[in-house]
C-alpha cells in the first residue's frame, strides 16, 4: 500500500479512535448519574437501570471497536496493515473503507465467524 493511502487510514483511524474515546467517556458518566435521584419510584429506578445496563453494554462495544483500532494502528507502525493476518492477501479497499481496522479478508473473517478459523 502507497504511503499516501497509508496515511488517509491512518488519519481515519485516529479520528474514529478520538471519537470513542469520547463517546465512552460520555457514556460512563451518563450511566453513573442514571439513578442518582433518591426520590425516583420503583418503576423509574427499573427503567433507570435498564438505561444504565444499556449503556454499559454500548461502552463495552466501543471498548471492543477502540481495542480493534488500536490495533490497526499498530499494524501500520508494523508495516503490515492492509493484510489479511490469516492468508496475508491484501484487503480489499472497499473493505478497509469500510472498516479501517479489519484484521481479515471477507472470506478469512466468515471462516472466523463460522468458527472454522
Amino acid at each position: 500500500m502507497d504511503k499516501k493511502r497509508l496515511d488517509y487510514y491512518k488519519k481515519k483511524l485516529q479520528t474514529r479512535r478520538e471519537e470513542l474515546l469520547k463517546s465512552i467517556a460520555r457514556t460512563e458518566e451518563e450511566g453513573r448519574t442514571a439513578d442518582d435521584d433518591p426520590t425516583v419510584d420503583l418503576a423509574d429506578k427499573a427503567a433507570n437501570s435498564y438505561t444504565k445496563e444499556f449503556l454499559f453494554g454500548q461502552t463495552n462495544t466501543d471498548r471492543s471497536t477502540l481495542q480493534r483500532i488500536d490495533d490497526a494502528l499498530d499494524r501500520i507502525k508494523k508495516s503490515t496493515y492492509g493484510v489479511c493476518a490469516h492468508c496475508e492477501t491484501e484487503l480489499q479497499q472497499k473493505r478497509l473503507e469500510a472498516v479501517p481496522w479489519a484484521s481479515h479478508c471477507t472470506v478469512c473473517q466468515e471462516k472466523q465467524e463460522q468458527g472454522v478459523l
